[in-house]
């Protein structure tokens, strides 16, 4: 096992080397002068030149690529010029929302999803499974940005039963009855389209294991029902279903980023939306590369998760 996690990191750092060189060049092939967004009304000839000389933005394309690397491998990811702060700083700060978001809508799809699957495929051509697969096209065919904005209009203007933005209440909040109200319609909004792709894809990978010649043996031999699907069966189709979970990672990641200025949340998608309108372009790359590289640790330890429920993989 320690092997093959050893392999998997090691595979791991062409990847991330691969995001920073695209992540640094869309950055540098962004129209217009940087220097002349940050200053705004007071950019001169002198002060964009004193910018551009702090920004590293006058030496050559690859020297100023090879610097940032060098001082993020040291732990040095800049100063953003919009906040006055380290960059680093301010992705931490923020990494914590972003985080409790995308962490509770991918357990809420995995567990609804895997449910939905396993019940589907139980119940092939029976009415729950007509009845899931009915309301599952229906979540995937929903933009979530589109059931985020209609659910404020419902339970936050008309209803009023749940805040319509933000993580806490501006005054007196900060408990975790404050977060749990105020996280409802986003983690729903994002997990919908998740939950939806895990379903079917656990439905199909249970009706493949239903069919193999073990567990009809198992029925032969009287086995309680529960017991072959939640015993035999989900356990086999998960080799499958572990991956598409890692994947819908990636994807309520990147979802945050939209639900995060949907519904004000103060995480690293809205952050990443303001440095980018304000040409921030060390905060904008911090944040990318930090996220990348979560999301790449997150799926080694699927993989990890994946080998430990087939050995043959680690082979």
């Amino acid at each position: 096992m320690g092997r093959y996690i050893l392999r998997r990191l090691i595979s791991a750092i062409p990847v991330l080397l691969g995001i920073t060189v695209i992540v640094f060049l869309i950055m540098a092939m962004i129209p217009g002068n940087p220097a002349q967004a940050i200053l705004g009304a007071y950019a001169t000839p002198d002060n964009v030149a004193r910018i551009n000389k702090s920004l590293g933005l006058d030496k050559p394309l690859w020297d100023r690529y090879f610097i940032w690397l060098w001082n993020m491998l040291h732990g040095d990811f800049g100063r953003s010029y919009s906040l006055n702060r380290p960059v680093i700083d301010e992705v931490m700060d923020r990494l914590s929302a972003t985080a409790i978001l995308a962490g509770v809508s991918w357990v809420v799809a995995s567990l609804l999803g895997i449910l939905a699957g396993v019940i589907s495929a139980a119940r092939q051509y029976g009415l729950a499974d007509k009845l899931i697969t009915f309301v599952v096209l229906i979540g995937i065919s929903i933009p979530s940005f589109f059931l985020g904005m209609m659910m404020i209009l419902f339970f936050a203007v008309r209803l009023q039963w749940l805040p319509a933005s933000g993580m806490y209440e501006i005054y007196g909040g900060g408990g975790l009855g404050d977060l749990a109200r105020h996280i409802t319609m986003p983690a729903i909004a994002l997990s919908v389209v998740a939950t939806g792709v895990i379903a079917r894809l656990s439905r199909s990978a249970m009706l493949e294991v239903l069919r193999q010649d073990y567990i009809r043996t198992a029925r032969a031999k009287g086995v309680n029902e529960r017991r072959v699907i939640m015993g035999h069966a989900l356990r086999a189709a998960m080799v499958s279903v572990i991956p598409v979970l890692g994947l819908q990672a990636g994807f309520v990641l990147s979802g945050a980023v939209y639900i995060e200025i949907v519904f004000q949340w103060p995480g690293i998608g809205q952050m990443l939306v303001n440095a980018i309108l304000q040409r921030d372009i060390l905060l904008v790359q911090g944040g990318v590369v930090i996220v990348a590289a979560l999301y790449v640790i997150f799926n080694i330890l699927v993989d990890v998760a994946q080998s430990l429920l087939d050995p043959r993989i680690k082979t």
